[in-house]
């Protein structure tokens, strides 16, 4: 039977370089977002309750009490506007997240700066 060949491939090694995956943090946080997607509308009330309630009247708050500058009201105003306009304008579920995370960054950074 010349015309009929068997060829098998026996492997014996096994490669983790394959089957590893390579997760960093975005890709974790693109995996979070992504699977958030349909929580879009609650995500978008939480954002407000959160930025409404903690964060508009820290301004206030660093004013009176630490006598922070009256710049602080702009930095709050800039990054409550901007989630707000994401949320409203459409935009996706990573950048809305992202923008979210940024924002509580920047106004606890600087709150930390105002008190310390």
């Amino acid at each position: 039977m010349a015309s009929f060949h068997h060829h098998t491939t026996l492997n014996l090694v096994h490669d983790d370089r394959i089957t590893a995956a390579h997760h960093n943090l975005l890709d974790r946080f693109n995996t979070f977002a992504d699977g958030q997607k349909q929580h879009k509308t609650i995500l978008f009330f939480l954002a407000l309750a959160v930025q409404g309630i903690f964060f508009l009247p820290l301004p206030a708050i660093l004013s009176f009490y630490y006598d922070a500058p009256g710049t602080i009201i702009f930095i709050t105003m800039a990054c409550f506007f901007t989630n707000i306009i994401a949320f409203m304008g459409g935009a996706g579920i990573r950048t809305v997240l992202l923008l979210s995370i940024i924002s509580i960054a920047i106004q606890l950074l600087t709150a930390l700066i105002v008190i310390i």
